[in-house]
């Protein structure tokens, strides 16, 4: 073993991470679903949805056979909901083309949509103790810190860099303990603010650490400033219900519930459509900004109340009026949740 990963393995002994809950039963549907949740979200964070994901969908066939708007419901909240998308259609591909069971190669698991090469190496190194190299964000930080790599770690040849170092360190024996502690190193010593360096097994031949400049790695990618994009939201209110539509199954939000999203100018016609003629008064509310990776997003959400919820609207499984004192349709954006929350300051929707 070198002694790189010997010395991690000291330190995970004592301070590595050993009781999270997909650890309590390691089984590769169980470290799969974990490791999707954790792409680009804390642990903190993802824990109470795993358990309530895991309560509802406990097997693979559990999550191949429901359908999309139940698993985005379990999903909401979390964000990126590709994720969610991916794991449901490759759900169905274990179950179809697997016999219900987990791949056991890297090559069969990265054919799986939403897989790569950092997570499949990652399920089959912690489920099945299989040695595989990984390099997800905190791997990058950890190793990018040790040997001092320059270039921006989304660059072809500065991951290629990475991956070999990956592979380096590696161990044969102890697979599974060496992938989670070189998790846990860059998820609780080695972090992106603040890193706790007197803490690190491996400081003692970090360049980066010996050169004063652990917060210049990993080198960031140069920055662009995010565009800002606006759109305009109708909230038709009729009674208790809110008039919500399915966004289409792919892009930002796909196969989730939200409002009508329309241009500034098409929304009176659009509100005399629901109105079945009637004459309404639309009220705009205050304008909610919501950051993506990529951009901002500026919504200005419009309010229009009705004495009825209309049927001429409603007429296929993509659109419905969803009672808010009912469980919700589907999976639902955070924003679109503030949204329909916001509704019940209204007094025709709270306790009516």
């Amino acid at each position: 073993m070198n002694d790189f990963a010997a010395r991690l393995l000291d330190w995970f002994v004592l301070h590595g991470r050993k009781d999270l809950p997909w650890q309590r039963d390691s089984s590769p549907y169980r470290v799969w679903v974990s490791e999707i949740m954790l792409q680009q979200t804390q642990v903190q964070t993802v824990i109470p949805y795993y358990e309530r994901f895991m309560q509802r969908f406990p097997a693979i066939d559990d999550l191949a056979d429901a359908g999309i708007d139940e698993v985005l419901k379990n999903w909401s909240g979390l964000g990126y909901y590709a994720r969610a998308r991916n794991m449901h259609r490759a759900a169905q591909i274990i179950r179809d083309d697997h016999g219900g069971k987990f791949p056991t190669s890297i090559d069969a698991i990265e054919l799986l949509p939403g897989i790569g090469r950092s997570t499949a190496g990652a399920i089959l190194a912690l489920a099945f103790g299989q040695r595989h190299a990984i390099l997800d964000g905190n791997v990058k930080r950890v190793l990018s810190r040790h040997a001092a790599i320059d270039g921006w770690p989304g660059k072809s040849d500065v991951a290629a860099t990475l991956w070999q170092l990956s592979d380096k360190y590696t161990p044969i024996a102890r697979v599974s303990h060496y992938t989670q502690a070189i998790m846990d190193l860059g998820a609780t010593v080695c972090t992106r603010a603040r890193p706790r360096c007197n803490e690190c097994p491996v400081r003692s031949d970090c360049v980066a650490h010996a050169l004063d400049k652990v917060s210049d790695y990993p080198v960031k990618k140069a920055q662009k400033a995010k565009p800002l994009r606006e759109t305009t939201m109708v909230m038709a209110v009729a009674d208790n219900a809110v008039y919500l539509e399915r966004r289409p199954p792919s892009g930002i939000w796909g196969g989730l519930w939200s409002f009508p999203e329309l241009e500034p100018d098409h929304v009176e016609d659009w509100c005399r459509r629901i109105a079945n003629g009637a004459t309404v008064v639309p009220q705009k509310l205050q304008t909610v900004r919501h950051s993506f990776s990529h951009y901002d997003l500026d919504i200005h959400p419009v309010v229009v109340r009705l004495q009825q919820a209309s049927t001429s609207v409603a007429d296929s499984g993509d659109m419905t009026w969803y009672q808010l004192d009912q469980q919700a349709p589907g999976g639902i954006a955070a924003p679109v949740r503030k949204l329909i929350d916001s509704l019940r300051d209204f007094d025709n929707v709270a306790n009516h």
